[in-house]
């Protein structure tokens, strides 16, 4: 028996200022029922520890998610210098403290440097990697350790906001699949004492900085869906760098049957966006070599 789909169609990005304290699934699940969405997803998790951004895509949107994994990330980072823990954060149980000796702003500026660039990471334990079907945090849970292999991440830059005693803090803008946790303990081996973040925030996606809370959210749900559904921002904005390619009427008729359609004045190849001039956003296409553009995931509004 097919289980009847509830709730609403609603279309769009929110950029959330998840809280502390909670999964951001279950911050997925209270937008959800705010908007009374049928069909909603985020871009990629935040530790409960975390805080920040976390763009939740509402129904057609769910389609473009993958991209927003895809995106640079940016953060600012609290370590504790000298201890580290189980977790990599400050969740975990101690498993050592070390002394802070010799370390000085000179050798952390020079240990901060040497990460910029494409690094080496080892995805942590305790993360939603699965191993066998299973997440890897399940796993850790269970006192289990299984070999993962370290994956090539980037960080674009890297610099201190603040060192006060053994607290140092720092901005981060990296690539996808990077993992804050493990870059704070890389840090701290690199300077002698170990480290673990005691404090994540996300600032920033991509293109996207600005961030609602649940307190905004819930005052526009008061005054209705309408109000909240102000607070969204258009799909397509997920795919903000791509060429967009614009479609009579005509053409727009034949890409949502699904063939390929001959334009003029378009890149030679590569993914664009594609827009109705009457209707807007149509979705996905792909330039082919003999210079069409053919639909490759389109929105059903």
């Amino acid at each position: 028996m097919t289980r009847r789909q509830t709730g609403r169609n609603v279309h769009g990005i929110l950029l959330l200022n998840k809280p502390i304290g909670i999964s951001s699934n279950a911050a997925l699940q209270h937008v959800k029922r705010l908007f009374q969405a049928r069909k909603a997803g985020h871009t990629g998790s935040l530790d409960n520890l975390a805080t920040g951004l976390l763009p939740i895509c509402l129904g057609e949107a769910t389609k473009f998610s993958g991209f927003l994994l895809e995106a640079d990330k940016y953060y600012q980072a609290e370590m504790i210098l000298g201890v580290t823990t189980t977790t990599g954060d400050a969740e975990g149980e101690v498993l050592q403290t070390r002394p802070l000796d010799g370390i000085n702003q000179e050798k952390i500026d020079a240990v901060i440097q040497s990460f910029i660039g494409q690094t080496q990471q080892v995805p942590p334990m305790y993360s939603a990697l699965k191993h066998q079907g299973q997440a890897l945090y399940k796993l850790a849970r269970q006192g289990k350790v299984v070999e993962r292999k370290a994956r090539s991440v980037t960080i674009s830059s890297l610099s201190v906001l603040n060192w006060v005693e053994n607290r140092l803090s720092i901005d981060v803008h990296c690539s996808k699949g990077t993992y804050i946790r493990t870059l704070a303990e890389d840090i701290g081996e690199m300077l002698g004492c170990g480290a673990y973040v005691s404090a994540l925030h996300r600032f920033g996606v991509g293109d996207y900085r600005d961030l609602f809370d649940f307190e905004t959210l819930e005052q526009h749900a008061e005054q209705g869906l309408e109000s909240l559904d102000n607070l969204l921002i258009p799909m397509h904005t997920a795919l903000s760098q791509w060429p967009e390619i614009w479609l009579s009427s005509e053409l727009a008729y034949y890409v949502r049957q699904g063939q390929a359609v001959q334009v003029s004045n378009i890149p030679t190849k590569g993914r664009v966006k594609l827009f109705a001039e009457e209707g807007g956003f149509l979705g996905i296409g792909e330039v082919l070599g003999d210079g069409r553009v053919a639909p490759r995931r389109l929105v059903n509004l």
